[in-house]
């Protein structure tokens, strides 16, 4: 793959908490990584390259959704919708994580059928991405019978993520947390249901639980969609380490009172964005985005911060190459705006207003994805291949 220079940025949010805002005007992209960061030397000998100018506007990394139901391709059977995942692709997200393949008609339901599932799902989001979003697919759901070696097996075929607990028959700490023990020693992150019941089949899920379970992301701690109490929440932030996953598709109180808290606590590193859709709720393309205008217009997070919770926070802690703007990191970024209307000049000053951005342009390994946002309103200033 050739090179690819983005020139004229007007911000650099990097998705790194420690240092949010990067100096420089220019970045270079060559096989698919992000080669250097910088200012306008960087131009010189780009007879090779194709340029983009951001024409001033704000380059941020693409976008994960933590908390998806996928099932197989680009197809959601509880909503009955095709290409929910590339409408995801125009409101910047980059990269899914499944939080298991609940929603498949006739999911097998012994160790067996949710191995082969969690196999099969992970196999076809490598094979083929929708629209080129980096889908890591084939969260294991726990199932009573699972052993240890079937762990192993998962992780010889390449499965590394265990769906939210509760999704199963494995329901409670007793039952979970030997499991949770193989997953960890073979190499898994482990997911896990917070808050009231949210499908036939699922269960209620207490601070005691997750704690008593250990898990590495607390999943829709502001509720999928019925939260905790804040007393409960605070247990979770106070005496584990775990990451604080706040979703679209939650309860808008409780997701303040986590980023507040955190704001307070010094725990924003500790946040991560999902939207747990498809689900009842619906379907949400722009959920992230909304995510962040959220938390940092009503919950006064520093917008540079929400970028963090939306990107590079989430690639921590799954171990991902991505998420951030540093040289070595996959390059999948998004050039957005304030959009037009707005009282803001810009993409972060949107965000702190409560505006969704205009996205223009997203990029995943260094190429182009979209062009112009389909699901965004349009960008005062726009992003263009020179």
């Amino acid at each position: 793959m050739g090179k690819l220079i983005i020139k004229n940025i007007g911000t650099i949010a990097t998705g790194n908490c420690k240092a949010p805002i990067a100096k420089g005007t220019t970045i270079v992209i060559e096989d698919k990584l992000i080669a250097a960061i910088g200012g306008e030397e960087l131009l010189e000998n780009i007879q090779d390259a194709k340029v983009i100018d951001a024409g001033g506007t704000t380059v941020t990394p693409g976008l994960f959704d933590s908390h998806v139901h996928t099932t197989i391709g680009d197809f959601a059977p509880r909503q009955l919708t095709m290409n929910f995942i590339d409408s995801a692709l125009h409101g910047g997200v980059t990269t899914m994580i499944s939080a298991g393949e609940c929603h498949t008609p006739g999911r097998p339901k012994d160790p067996a059928g949710t191995k082969a599932l969690a196999v099969v799902a992970h196999k076809s989001f490598e094979n083929a991405r929708p629209s080129g979003v980096k889908v890591h697919g084939g969260a294991l759901i726990l199932e009573k019978g699972l052993v240890e070696k079937d762990f192993e097996e998962l992780k010889e075929q390449g499965v590394w993520i265990v769906g939210e607990i509760g999704l199963g028959s494995i329901k409670k700490p007793e039952d979970a947390a030997p499991m949770v023990q193989w997953a960890h020693k073979n190499g898994f992150k482990v997911q896990m249901h917070t808050g009231g019941t949210s499908i036939p089949g699922s269960s209620t899920v207490t601070a005691a639980d997750v704690i008593a379970t250990g898990p590495d992301v607390v999943s829709h701690i502001n509720g999928g969609p019925t939260a905790i109490s804040v007393q409960e929440v605070d247990r979770i932030m106070d005496e584990t380490q775990f990451a604080l996953e706040i979703v679209q598709c939650g309860n808008p109180k409780i997701a303040d009172y986590v980023a507040r808290r955190a704001k307070d606590k010094g725990m924003l590193d500790r946040v991560i964005f999902g939207n747990d859709a498809p689900s009842g709720t619906g379907l949400i393309p722009l959920g992230i985005l909304r995510n962040m205008c959220q938390i940092a217009s009503v919950s006064d997070v520093p917008a540079e911060q929400v970028v963090c919770m939306a990107t590079g926070n989430t690639a921590a802690v799954y171990g991902l190459n991505t998420g951030e703007i540093a040289v070595g990191k996959e390059a999948d970024l998004v050039i957005m705006d304030a959009p037009m209307g707005s009282v803001a000049d810009n993409a972060l000053d949107a965000f702190a207003a409560g505006d969704i951005p205009g996205v223009s342009i997203v990029i995943i390994d260094g190429a182009v994805k979209v062009n112009k946002s389909r699901n965004t309103p349009p960008p005062k200033r726009d992003a263009k291949m020179a």
